[in-house]
């Protein structure tokens, strides 16, 4: 008999509390109001006091003798005055005077007489009730209601921070995504591992009937822009079920428990739908690890209980599957990542080259293109790209089309994109001084003849010194002819030497060093860090990893993991590393000065040349067309002490390497 009891009085205290905050909430309001009304009719009265002066009848009645009187009415108890000097001005600057009103059988023939507009008031008898409920009663009700609707919209948008209302989700709901797994290239051991969820929000009995649970939820893990909210869209349109889209940043407020009521209402809008898909994107924003050392948040711990108490909560056999994305898998919070709330992790990863000629595919079915177009050589070219960033490719080659008045893409226009998405449109209006543009020149040359002097580096593919809109003032494109998942040691160095082949072409040939090489100098260091501190290619350290990957889908930055003393022995291993590499740079470049100087003059002269170019000339230099002529660079014994005038500006920092990226910006 007690447990009933129990709930009895639990359901009455909820009733008792549920009824409170609607008079809590009245009550403040209601004292605002009056208080609202008490004021602005002391305003007012104040307001119209400060416009009438009060006079004395015989002043009044020098006044009209003295013509000073415009304009009189005649009210119950006095009269109101307006002077010719009042009259003339504004009707908020005039300022009126009074008088009583005495019995007077000579006032209205003075009035006539000195040419005075004169009338009397007529005012109708008004219920002394009345009164009170216009004067008083009525502001009261209208400020009361507009109190209320101002505070509902409030709270509304801030979450329910108010009490008053209830806070709903911002849930963007589709029946039809309109997209499925034919709208997904490049994913294909994603799509499998969904294909079940598919299968069961089709055929749930099939799984019922041996026992089996459908997972409850997945987590796609992967880089921005792989297409992790694609591949959800087209979990639902392959289902075809209602399709529930949230942000996890959409559930943190200022207010604490506004979350915790987001995520409540989510699942419970999702319930009444089933079967139905739930998709949280960016996860990570609410799923954050509740350890104290990476800050504490309230809000913010409270929306995650929810969440897993909803997780938990709810029957999988409904048909509700739960998927979430992230990039950033490292920081969540264990607990969600458990065995029955997010049992599967789904990799969404850049796609290979097959995938990358699928994506393309995908994204050019729309677009007109010209038959000289090989989808399969930018798909080689655009090793590491994203499903996002091919879109943009050809968006940006369907755009070149247009501007050029054509009605298809061809390939130049694919290429001539690529290059623009890495290195930005051409700079028309940059013009260099003859010096820098010498420098630049040998700079790039420097670059693509070092590479082209080793064995295990990719093929020199472009090589310019037309400024771009990135900053740089050139840059050497190098393409691999296939896709690499791996690197050996030797072509490890093999892209140190490269990239450090700028500065020693700058050195070799003018004595000086420029500014021109800053992000060669900040990625040659990356890549000898990463070969002392992660991959175990050093003779000191050996297999010891001093560092760690952090955050691998946002750039994979590195953290030391290790003593100061041994980071600074790392460091000087570094250094002697960078130092060999960029001697055998500058040796190269001094037994091929000849090279050198002969494929710089001619880059100088037409400004850009291909790959194809570059090696013929480094094979047969008579091939090489008449340059205009020039002074002949320095020797370097003769060019210790040159200095440049103007430096070339600093390259930005350079986008995630791949083995197609230019060797240098020469910015």
């Amino acid at each position: 008999m007690s447990t009933p009891n129990n709930r009895n009085n639990k359901n009455g205290n909820r009733k008792d509390n549920s009824e409170k905050p609607k008079f809590n909430s009245i009550l403040p309001i209601a004292v605002l109001a009056i208080m609202f009304v008490l004021l602005f009719n002391v305003l007012i009265t104040t307001y119209q006091k400060s416009k009438l002066i009060e006079v004395h009848y015989n002043e009044f009645k020098q006044m009209l003798d003295e013509d000073q009187i415009a304009e009189a009415e005649i009210q119950s108890d006095r009269i109101l005055l307006t002077t010719k000097e009042e009259a003339e001005k504004s009707d908020d600057q005039r300022v009126y005077y009074y008088t009583g009103l005495l019995s007077d059988d000579e006032l209205l023939p003075l009035l006539d007489e000195h040419g005075v507009e004169y009338y009397r008031q007529v005012v109708d008898e008004v219920s002394p009730i009345i009164q009170i409920l216009l004067t008083y009663v009525l502001p009261f009700v209208l400020i009361y209601f507009l109190f209320t609707f101002l505070m509902r919209n409030v709270g509304s948008k801030m979450g329910g921070g108010m009490s008053i209302g209830q806070s709903k989700a911002k849930v963007y709901m589709e029946k039809e995504t309109g997209v499925t797994f034919a709208d997904v290239a490049g994913q294909d051991e994603a799509k499998e591992s969904l294909q079940e969820i598919i299968d069961f929000l089709h055929k749930p009995q099939k799984y019922a009937a041996i026992g089996a649970k459908i997972p409850k939820g997945a987590l796609l893990v992967g880089s921005p822009g792989t297409g992790k909210t694609l591949l959800a869209k087209a979990v639902a349109g392959e289902a075809g079920v209602p399709f529930f889209f949230i942000s996890g940043s959409d559930f943190v407020e200022m207010f604490v428990g506004v979350g915790a009521s987001r995520v409540r209402d989510l699942f419970q809008q999702a319930s009444k739908q089933a079967p139905a898909i739930i998709f949280i994107d960016e996860i990570d924003a609410i799923g954050k690890s509740r350890d104290s050392r990476l800050g504490s948040n309230d809000e913010r711990e409270q929306t995650l209980n929810q969440l897993l108490s909803e997780i938990d909560g709810f029957d999988s056999s409904k048909g509700v599957v739960i998927l979430a994305a992230t990039n950033r898998p490292e920081i969540l919070d264990k607990a969600l990542l458990r065995a029955g709330r997010f049992d599967r992790r789904i990799i969404v990863d850049k796609p290979n080259l097959a995938g990358r000629l699928q994506t393309l595919k995908v994204h050019t079915k729309n677009i007109k293109l010209t038959e000289d177009v090989d989808l399969s050589r930018i798909a080689q070219v655009t090793a590491g790209a994203v499903g996002a960033d091919l879109a943009n490719l050809v968006n940006e080659a369907a755009l070149r089309a247009v501007r050029m008045g054509r009605q298809a893409v061809n390939q130049e226009d694919l290429l001539v994109s690529f290059e623009t998405v890495i290195a930005g449109t051409e700079k028309k209006g940059t013009v260099l001084t003859d010096i820098e543009k010498r420098i630049v020149s040998y700079h790039e040359v420097g670059h693509a003849l070092v590479a082209a002097l080793q064995k295990h580096t990719a093929p020199v593919q472009k090589i310019t010194i037309v400024p771009h809109t990135s900053g740089a003032l050139g840059y050497t494109l190098q393409m691999e002819e296939e896709e690499k998942f791996l690197n050996s040691k030797e072509e490890l160095i093999g892209e140190i030497r490269t990239l450090l082949g700028g500065r020693a072409a700058e050195d070799v040939v003018f004595g000086t060093q420029t500014t021109g090489a800053a992000n060669d100098i900040e990625r040659a260091t990356d890549l000898a860090r990463k070969m002392i501190t992660m991959f175990g290619m050093s003779k000191k350290f050996g297999l010891m990893a001093l560092a760690t990957t952090e955050s691998q889908y946002l750039g994979g930055q590195s953290a030391m993991n290790c003593a100061e003393s041994t980071a600074a022995e790392a460091d000087a291993e570094i250094r002697e590393l960078l130092g060999k590499c960029y001697e055998e740079s500058c040796q190269m470049l001094r037994d091929n000065r000849e090279h050198l100087d002969e494929i710089a003059l001619f880059l100088l002269t037409k400004e850009t040349i291909t790959g194809d170019e570059f090696m013929s000339f480094l094979k047969d230099p008579e091939e090489l067309p008449a340059s205009n002529p020039m002074e002949e660079p320095k020797p370097e014994s003769q060019a210790e002490n040159q200095t440049t005038t103007e430096e070339t500006p600093a390259e930005p920092a350079a986008p995630e390497h791949t083995a197609e990226e230019p060797s240098d910006t020469n910015e």
